[in-house]
């Protein structure tokens, strides 16, 4: 039902984009800018919500439970994990965006400074925000529920599963297939959007390195390419495919990351690091929550908006693929792994890259800013033109473009399998190719139909239920955890205990243990 009804409805939308493409941008474009307009300060207020739940988690009681139950191993090490988790859930947009966004900001100020450096300490503040620890507290939100329920509690791995405890069996039924078509659709649609949008960038480098042109037949060619590997990857199955291209990728990051270092201004970098992060954390709780009330400007429409709807619409594809990968670990283990070393990472390389093209700007030469911002594709390349070994570098630069995309679509095309097949983490190889070939001509066929923007403001416009769904996922994921560990609640003028149930193993004496005391209700936990 799942497999059939998606492919189809995936099918007969793409081919309703190329031949009407204008009307559905008529339609998703000023639904988008309602929605921002509208319902900014919900998008504001979930994520800080989510956050917060986050960060309650990882220092409770709960952070002892390891998922897949106590005599679980890790699958996979600790680098292997981290390449893994990070290239799904950000490795590429990094690329794209950390040298354009810092740019972008300074041009064009989220708020009034009182001089070029202000205005530069703000770009790279708002930076931060955006691709800080919001999105990947959305992100080890839906990871966890996904792998918690179904490594702890035997649910399929699958979307439908962090609905349990809201809808108990109704999930294996109609109301679970409609839920995991909905999140076949928008992670196929959310996928084949960034790979369309990304080979642009692909294309673009190559057209600065070697002159190739830059033209819709040879960004398909392109995307014909980064899917044959991609399938390949994928077919070859987590371990042999996935994990393997995964690590190259962080490997070859580093490098880059290493060199423009060492070559750039390092003093200047270094020190950045330092006060970037003072600032990000001295501010976080105003930054977190403005809303552009007092200033009646929208300038967080196009910004901090689009990325939080952003985030939250590609949470069940980057969740998903997440918590396959980290059976084994406990939940605080998991939400440092996933909460706080990749934030830490993502902002050493924004630092690294956003602060070498202000130094530029601001110290070397101007126009770098101008540059950047007339051609986004192209800033990453744009800023190595001022390192020595330039040509090198840009290869380099062009083969992490390519193989984080290639790790995007394989790691989609393989949460899409794992859904379709019901929760089998190990889908048929059968399956796997369908599937990764179809991500591959949806890009080509919205690249070619110029739909894929009005595609992104539809995959944008979903980050709005679903950011309902999330508030009660945190619920949901409560409650199941609360169930797990025995936490009830007892009564202390009747002697009774409110409890649905206790798992107690054959010969076990049990113990209670009051944990929190409520005078008023005369209540406890226990």
């Amino acid at each position: 039902m799942v497999f059939y009804t998606s492919a189809s409805l995936i099918i007969g939308f793409v081919i309703i984009s190329v031949f009407f493409n204008e009307i559905l941008g008529n339609v998703f474009n000023p639904l988008l800018n309602g929605i921002s307009t509208n319902a900014g300060w919900f998008f504001t207020l979930t994520v800080n919500i989510i956050l917060l739940f986050i960060l309650y988690l990882m220092f409770s009681q709960y952070g002892n439970i390891r998922l897949g139950g106590d005599d679980a191993e890790p699958e996979f090490s600790t680098l292997s994990w981290f390449a893994m988790l990070f290239s799904a859930g950000m490795g590429i947009g990094l690329l794209f965006y950390g040298v354009a966004e810092p740019m972008f900001h300074f041009q064009s100020p989220p708020l009034p400074a009182s001089g070029v450096a202000e205005t530069a300490k703000n770009a790279m503040q708002y930076t931060f925000l955006h691709w800080g620890l919001h999105p990947w507290a959305v992100y080890a939100l839906v990871a966890l529920a996904l792998a918690f329920f179904s490594f702890n509690k035997g649910q399929p791995l699958s979307i439908r599963s962090i609905f349990y405890p809201v809808l108990g069996d109704k999930i294996n039924g109609a109301w679970g297939n409609l839920i995991d078509i909905l999140a076949t659709v928008a992670t196929l649609f959310g996928v084949a959007t960034s790979l369309g949008f990304g080979v642009q960038q692909v294309n673009a480098g190559l057209n600065h390195l070697i002159g190739l042109e830059q033209s819709p037949i040879v960004q398909v060619l392109l995307i014909a390419g980064i899917t044959s590997i991609a399938t390949i990857s994928v077919v070859r199955g987590l371990d042999a495919g996935i994990r393997k291209l995964s690590e190259l990728n962080i490997w070859m990051a580093t490098a880059l990351l290493v060199f423009v270092f060492i070559a750039g201004p390092t003093l200047f970098i270094a020190n950045g690091f330092l006060e970037n992060l003072g600032r990000y954390l001295q501010s976080f709780a105003k930054i977190a929550t403005w809303n552009e009330t007092y200033e009646n400007t929208s300038w967080q429409n196009g910004w901090t908006v689009f990325y939080w709807a952003w985030w939250i619409a590609w949470s069940p594809f980057v969740g998903m693929f997440i918590a396959r990968v980290s059976r084994g670990r406990t939940i605080r283990e998991f939400l440092m792994g996933v909460l706080a070393i990749p934030t830490l990472v993502t902002f050493l390389w924004i630092t690294v890259f956003g602060d070498s093209a202000l130094y530029i700007e601001l110290f070397v030469q101007e126009g770098l800013a101008k540059a950047v911002t007339e051609n986004v594709p192209l800033s990453m390349f744009l800023l190595l033109e001022h390192f020595p070994f330039t040509p090198v570098l840009s290869v380099l630069g062009v083969l992490v473009v390519i193989s984080f995309f290639v790790t995007s679509s394989d790691s989609g095309s393989m949460v899409i399998d794992i859904i379709t097949a019901g929760g089998n983490p190990d889908p048929p190889v059968a399956q796997r190719l369908f599937w990764a070939i179809l991500e591959g001509l949806v890009a080509a066929a919205l690249l070619l139909s110029g739909g894929l923007t009005a595609l992104q403001s539809a995959v944008i416009a979903t980050g709005l239920p679903f950011a309902l769904v999330l508030l009660v996922l945190t619920f949901s994921l409560k409650k199941g955890l609360n169930e797990y560990t025995g936490v009830q609640t007892f009564s202390l003028k009747t002697g009774k205990l409110k409890a649905r149930h206790f798992q107690i193993e054959s010969g076990e004496t049990p113990s209670v243990r009051f944990k929190k005391h409520d005078r008023k209700k005369e209540t406890a936990d226990v």
